[in-house]
């Protein structure tokens, strides 16, 4: 079936009533009822494929690299966990496609005001906003609570990842041997890429503590705080984007950009 066939599909097979079950938690469950239908979208948010896509992540290897005009020039920029944009020269400042993970998203619940948080989010333009409202029950109400306020204030639209979809990635990668507790939201939004985009790169993907020459970097562009340890394979995940890289499937772009 054409990928585009399903994403229509998808469109369609939530109905009023149906139980959507938790992503992490099995036995939870949230009934979809006549708000959260009129939350969802009916038609797909794209129809057709998307182009020369970049996917930004936030490692600290973007830093001096220049790389910010040459993300800036493709048709679709995908951004994750709400970051910083404030040294363009880098990490450019087009957005398209960017998310919020639960930690970001519990933040956010607990450390802004309505009016706070849309401020936060004018810097993304008009991009769509990912959120993984029913990845940890704890995520709902916050997403929701996004959903409503960037509504209000006529800024994103918001969508969510479908727990279901994400749970068929997780396994996919399983069976290529990532035995991750959970995917980070960069291997997500790669493989989601590779799906939606006829060219793929990747900026900031950089796992580890000091650069190709040696010489010490943070984990983040804007900071340098770790994943939670025991939750994500970040080294195992760069091992399969270097894997694809050499088959052609993506550019894996690494130190300064020309």
């Amino acid at each position: 079936m054409d990928f585009w066939i399903e994403i229509l599909e998808g469109c369609k097979n939530t109905v009023m009533g149906q139980k959507i079950l938790y992503e992490t938690n099995r036995k939870k469950s949230v009934i979809v009822k006549k708000m959260l239908f009129q939350m969802l979208p009916k038609e797909p948010l794209w129809n057709q494929t998307l182009g020369h896509c970049a996917v930004v992540g936030n490692g600290g290897i973007l830093n001096n690299s220049r790389c910010g005009q040459q993300i800036d020039k493709v048709d679709f920029v995908i951004r994750l966990n709400l970051p910083p944009l404030n040294n363009e020269n880098d990490v450019g400042k087009k957005t398209s496609l960017v998310t919020a993970n639960p930690t970001i998203l519990r933040r956010s619940a607990s450390g802004y005001t309505r009016k706070s948080f849309a401020k936060m989010m004018e810097v993304y333009g008009q991009a769509v906003v990912l959120m993984p409202a029913f990845s940890y029950v704890s995520c709902t109400e916050p997403s929701f609570r996004a959903y409503f306020t960037l509504k209000d204030f006529n800024l994103q639209n918001v969508t969510f990842f479908h727990p279901e979809y994400l749970l068929r990635l997780n396994n996919y990668w399983k069976s290529k041997g990532l035995l991750a507790q959970r995917l980070s939201s960069g291997m997500m939004l790669v493989s989601i890429a590779l799906e939606l985009c006829s060219k793929v790169t990747l900026y900031g993907f950089w796992p580890f503590s000091s650069s190709l020459n040696g010489k010490p970097i943070l984990h983040h562009y804007y900071d340098n705080v770790g994943p939670k340890q025991g939750v994500h394979k970040m080294s195992e995940e760069f091992l399969l984007y270097m894997q694809m890289h050499s088959k052609g499937l993506l550019q894996l772009k690494i130190g300064m950009c020309s």
